[in-house]
């Protein structure tokens, strides 16, 4: 394969919507996700009325990347090659006696090969976007709830009640009944919440349009959900700039599920409407599947193997499945490229000039934890000083083997000539080549990492 990558190379260029076009302000983002689950549980479930107070402190245990063991209530995070590298139970952090015990530097139970480990199953949880995120803070506060009020519990069953809160605050439905917390108050105050796009993004897209290339939306957000967000960010008439919008896509799904298993649907108001044999023609639509939209691009383009780059922030949603179902060209927006500096966050300013969150916020999600240190690479837990201890994440691993290239956001390229030549990543080359604009410094001052 091409050592480079190219937008002019394309036909095709293809966008998830949130945390992708749209930036959401995580730190009041995360709080209001928290609160839409907290106050369901506790209200509808008759969970400890303590999981309702949150304080900034608490937000340090959110890490992407993480997985939460279903059964017995333990976070972990994992090495590439498939060994525990720090555990939690709950919010309490296994010291590193209690971590070899556990785990004792073997594979992970569930572990299997990168294409084998689905990041959703009945027995564990990978927390892999920004959306996520606030349910690990929760998930973990009620493993400690239910450990202190049942004397030490040690196997849960607390996820119906999750799955519930999913179903409460986010089902179709919701938007237009105003149920549950979250869309109400998105709507009430959207630029609380919500980034408008930067002008060289849309001038960046207008561009794209203008090159002959064909735009599409591929979001798992309902089409309600998707037009409050686009007309906030882009304006009015974002229509105008994508050829095909779809909505309710239900990624992976979308990608890894046959026609028959997932076919489109027309939309009115909305609403869907009818099921379609095939896709035609451009335009609005709901659910579907991968392999009829590109026999649409093929009719569209004139071509039999058009080439399509989609841009998305979930390994598990969106850049996995459209690399390994799709082979599409996959663009990974990483935002802890500008949380993860050599290992600090990132600071633009003094502390004292930026004031404290206020109340209950959220640091920025994409910051550093102190409590599960670096998203890229990390040493086995107590042996810190030992030679040949520092692993790649198994979530940092993945990108490289899926994702074209990774940046911080659209707004990183957007100023860029279209034929601009991006290094991709390329098991021949450097595990950094595909970090634009730079590799986390983190991952350039350990270049050599042990994996076994």
């Amino acid at each position: 394969m091409a050592q480079h990558f190219s937008l002019a190379a394309c036909d095709v260029v293809g966008f998830d919507l949130d945390h992708t076009l749209c930036r959401y302000n995580l730190p009041e983002s995360a709080l209001l996700i928290y609160n839409s689950f907290a106050q369901f549980l506790v209200k509808e479930k008759g969970y400890d009325k303590e999981l309702l107070t949150v304080t900034p402190e608490d937000w340090d245990f959110c890490c992407k990347g993480l997985a939460l063991d279903l059964e017995d209530g333990n976070f972990i995070k994992l090495a590439d090659n498939g060994t525990v590298l720090r555990a939690s139970h709950g919010t309490k952090m296994m010291a590193p006696e209690a971590l070899a015990e556990e785990y004792g530097g073997k594979e992970w139970k569930h572990f299997m090969s990168d294409a084998g480990m689905a990041c959703r199953s009945g027995k564990y949880y990978f927390y892999d976007n920004y959306f996520d995120l606030p349910g690990a803070l929760l998930c973990a506060r009620v493993v400690d709830s239910l450990t202190k009020r049942n004397n030490g519990q040690k196997t849960f069953d607390f996820w119906k009640d999750i799955v519930a809160g999913i179903q409460h605050n986010y089902k179709m439905s919701a938007f237009k009944e105003n149920c549950g917390i979250y869309f109400p108050e998105i709507k009430r105050d959207p630029g609380r919440y919500l980034h408008t796009c930067p002008e060289s993004v849309k001038k960046w897209l207008q561009q794209l349009k203008n090159a002959g290339k064909i735009l599409l939306l591929i979001t798992s957000s309902h089409s309600d959900y998707c037009r409050l967000l686009c007309e906030y960010i882009l304006g009015n008439d974002f229509t105008d700039l994508f050829d095909i919008v779809i909505t309710n896509a239900l990624k992976p799904g979308f990608f890894s599920h046959s026609p028959s298993q997932r076919p489109f649907w027309t939309l009115e108001n909305d609403e869907e409407q009818e099921a379609l044999p095939s896709l035609d023609k451009p335009g609005w639509y709901s659910q579907g599947n991968a392999v009829h939209l590109y026999e649409l691009l093929k009719k569209m383009t004139g071509k039999n193997e058009p080439k399509v780059v989609y841009f998305g922030d979930s390994m598990h949603s969106d850049i996995f499945p459209a690399r390994h179902y799709s082979n599409w060209e996959t663009v990974l927006i990483l935002e802890e490229l500008r949380g993860d500096r050599d290992g600090k966050p990132e600071e633009s300013e003094p502390l004292e000039k930026k004031g404290k969150y206020e109340g209950q916020k959220a640091k920025p999600l994409n910051a550093l934890s102190k409590k599960w240190g670096s998203f890229f690479i990390d040493s086995v837990s107590g042996l810190e000083n030992t030679e040949d201890s520092l692993f790649s994440t198994w979530s940092c691993k993945r990108i490289s083997t899926y994702s074209t290239i990774a940046i911080p956001s659209i707004e990183a390229i957007a100023e860029l000539p279209l034929d601009y030549r991006f290094s991709r990543f390329s098991s021949s080359s450097s595990k950094t080549a595909g970090y634009y604009p730079n590799p986390p410094l983190i991952l350039s001052n350990n270049e050599t990492l042990t994996t076994k």
